[in-house]
Parts: C-alpha cells; sequence; structure tokens
C-alpha cells in the first residue's frame, strides 16, 4: 500500500513460483480480511480484494492490493515508525528510515470524504440496502461503522451523505443535436438519490442512446452499437467513483451527433502520475465509495476498468488537465464517416488487400505493421472488416493463441 504500484500477494505458492496450493482456503481468506482491517492503519478497507482461485487444480488465495493515498500505512501496533511502516522493494519488504516516513506522510491525502463531516445528519439508507440484499448481503445495525460511513467523531461523513437515500448531488447527462454545444435538445438530471441508484439511471439512460450503427461493405454487414459497451460501462463507473467530491462538482455526461464526452473532477491533481495511471496502476481516490461500489457488484476487479478502456480507445481518447479527466469516444458512425471521405480507395483496399495481406505475415507482424502496410488507420474498422474475415476463413492465426489479448501478440499465415 506504500509503494505507488501496489501489487499482489498469492497465499499457496512457494518461494520458487511451484504451486504448493492452500488447505482451508475460506478460512484464511476469512482470517486475512480481519487482520488488514484490524492491523493496519490508516484504514485501508477499500485498497485490497481477497479471490479465490484454482491453479493447476489447487487452491490459491490472490490479494489483490492497491496504493493508498493516506501514506504512510503502517502496523498499529507498532505505530507510525520504524518498526512500523514498511515498503516494498523488489522482492522483499523494507522498514521505512524516519526520513522516508516523513516524507510520504508530508504527501499525505488529507481531504478524504470519510473524514469530512455531512452537512446533514438526518440520512436514511433504504435504497443502499436494497442493492446489498439484492448481491446476497445484509447490512446490519452497525453498517455504518462498518462500511467507513461515519467521522472519527461518530457523525455521518461524505460518503454517506453521497450513498443516503437523498442528497444535494445530481449528475447530468445532456444530449445535443450537433457536434457542439448550440442546440441542447435534452438534459436529464439523475440524482438527489444514492449514488448507487443515480450510477444505474445513467447507465440505463447511455445504454438507450447507444443503437447500433451499421455499414455495408462487398464483404458483409457491419454492425456495432455507436460505442463499444464495456469501454463505455467501465469509463461511466470510474468517473463516479473516482470523482473529485470535494470540489462539489459531479461527473457531466454529453452526448453529440458524433461523440459522446465523459468529464470528472479531479485531474492531475488527484493522479499525480500520469505514467502509474495508464500503465493501470489502482490507486483509489475514494477507496470508500471504491469499496461500496464491489460490494454492488458495480466494480469487477481492483484497477481493472483501465485497460478495457485503453483497449478499445487508446490513451488519445483521455484529456487530462491539472483538475479535470475527459473521455471522448467517437461514435462508430463517425469511424465509417471518416472511412467514407475515402471510399474509392477503401474499396481498392478491400478487394486487393486480402492476399497481399497474407503474403505480408508469412512472417509474423503486430496489428500496426499489418495496419501501416495496408495504409489504414481505424482499428476498429480494420479488425472488424479486414482481420476478422480472414480469421474466419482460416488464412491467419495468432502466434500467441492461449493469450489473444497479449501485448506480444503477433498474427501469421496459416500454412494448409
Amino acid at each position: 500500500m506504500n509503494y505507488h504500484e501496489g501489487g499482489l500477494i498469492y497465499i499457496g505458492v512457494d518461494v520458487n513460483g511451484i504451486v504448493v496450493g492452500c488447505e482451508n482456503p475460506d478460512e484464511y481468506q476469512l482470517k486475512i480480511k480481519d487482520r488488514l482491517k484490524h492491523n493496519i492503519s490508516p484504514s485501508c478497507l477499500g485498497l485490497f480484494e481477497v479471490i479465490l482461485e484454482i491453479i493447476e487444480n489447487k487452491y490459491v488465495i490472490k490479494i489483490i492490493v492497491a496504493s493508498g493515498r493516506e501514506t504512510p500505512y503502517y502496523i498499529r501496533k507498532n505505530g507510525m515508525s520504524e518498526k512500523g511502516c514498511y515498503i516494498r522493494i523488489g522482492s522483499s519488504s523494507e522498514p521505512m528510515s524516519q526520513a522516508m516516513i516523513e516524507d510520504l506522510f508530508a504527501r499525505r491525502v488529507r481531504n478524504s470524504l470519510s473524514k469530512i463531516k455531512s452537512h446533514r445528519q438526518d440520512l436514511t439508507f433504504e435504497q443502499l440496502k436494497i442493492y446489498y440484499e439484492e448481491k446476497g448481503l445484509k447490512l446490519n445495525d452497525k453498517f455504518a461503522s462498518n462500511l467507513e460511513l461515519l467521522t472519527e467523531d461518530g457523525h455521518y461523513n461524505y460518503v454517506a451523505y453521497l450513498l443516503a437515500d437523498t442528497n444535494g448531488t445530481s449528475i447530468k447527462v445532456a444530449k445535443y443535436s450537433g457536434k457542439n454545444k448550440i442546440d441542447l435538445i435534452e438534459n436529464n438530471e439523475y440524482g438527489y438519490c444514492s449514488l448507487i441508484k443515480a450510477t444505474h439511471k445513467v447507465l440505463d439512460k447511455l445504454d438507450i442512446e447507444n443503437k447500433t450503427a451499421a455499414q455495408i461493405t462487398h464483404k458483409t454487414r457491419v454492425e456495432t452499437p455507436l460505442w463499444n459497451k464495456v469501454a463505455l460501462r467501465e469509463a461511466v463507473i470510474n468517473a463516479i467513483v473516482h470523482n473529485d467530491y470535494t470540489t462539489e462538482l459531479p461527473p457531466v455526461f454529453e452526448i453529440y451527433s458524433d461523440r459522446i464526452e465523459i468529464t470528472s473532477s479531479g485531474g492531475i491533481s488527484t493522479i499525480k502520475n500520469l505514467e502509474d495511471f495508464f500503465a493501470g496502476y489502482s490507486k483509489p481516490i475514494n477507496r470508500e465509495l471504491m469499496r461500496v461500489f464491489k460490494d454492488v457488484e458495480l466494480v469487477e476487479h481492483l484497477g481493472s476498468g483501465l485497460g478495457r478502456i485503453l483497449e478499445v480507445y487508446g490513451k488519445d481518447s483521455f484529456e487530462i488537465s491539472q483538475n479535470f479527466m475527459r473521455n471522448i469516444f467517437y461514435s462508430s458512425e463517425k469511424i465509417f464517416e471518416a472511412k467514407a471521405t475515402d471510399q474509392a480507395t477503401d474499396q481498392a483496399t478491400d478487394q486487393a488487400t486480402d492476399q497481399a495481406i497474407l503474403e505480408f505475415c508469412k512472417e509474423p507482424k503486430t496489428t500496426k505493421e499489418i495496419m501501416d502496410f495496408v495504409g489504414m488507420k481505424h482499428k476498429t474498422y480494420f479488425r472488424q472488416n479486414v482481420l476478422s474475415p480472414l480469421f474466419e476463413q482460416g488464412l491467419l492465426e495468432l502466434t500467441i493463441p492461449d493469450k489473444p489479448k497479449s501485448p506480444n501478440q503477433k498474427y501469421k499465415t496459416k500454412v494448409k
């Protein structure tokens, strides 16, 4: 948690990497969660995830650890001292020097939502209880404490305010007829209710707007949603969970004729390091919200969402300023439109490239190398209209078939 990349811990794998398994995995999972909850300060709930995996037919416990923002984290009984503070260096955990402890403490994030007292204390949580019950979980009388919805002096905090049945936070979904904000045709406000309920409303609305676009090629009819559904969902969840609510600015979703823009508060000022961000190192801005969203299965695993966005839309879809982050996803209709601007060239390419690609790929080639070879720039179109038909016909194959999304993946002509 003190290391900027976080990390993974496996229980049931020995020092040589040999899987030995773990007996009584359910019991161990409970012990791990209990010890992390009670033996580490500041609270690390929402910064770890304990998962049971089966490797080589043996049970292995995998612990995903995110990098925390309230560093240094320390063993509670030893306090914030050289005996209590550790950091990962290579394959070992090293005690921190006093200078390192002081440096991390000076850079600690102190405006955590859990420490901000809600200006309203007459909060109710019936909606939150319903969402938990739908997932087979029940909130007992101590749920406010267990979910860290209370300040140190026992008052409801800002996390509680956001998750309460009624609050003053509303998320806007606006729709424009053109490519700018001149002609607003629809303006919806989803909020003044539990942030969980508002999130579901936003997802439902965007699902309705995400209609299917189609293009006819000489090979096939290509049908695809305006925006990739998985990447869009991840972007929506990220914007809501990781928004900097201390600014009192909720996320905004804007639909244009050629794109959707998702804007949230908190840019470089909260991310700090763009390289770590794009590398996928999880550092939850609002760990308390992250924990609740994971409980109700709106979030899958820590740090899993960004990769799904980058896989489809790439880094260029992110605009990150000092205080804001914006995702811009151009619609598939935009891709088709851009393709049509050079239709004659592309038609000729469609008819002539198959054999050329097969000749070119006698030696394994990456996606980029093939796209450069045929002079195509639209990755989604290329995959759907060029690569997929060749795979369906059994003419191309993967060099790493068991890991289709490997960054080292290449394509080669299949020998018959």
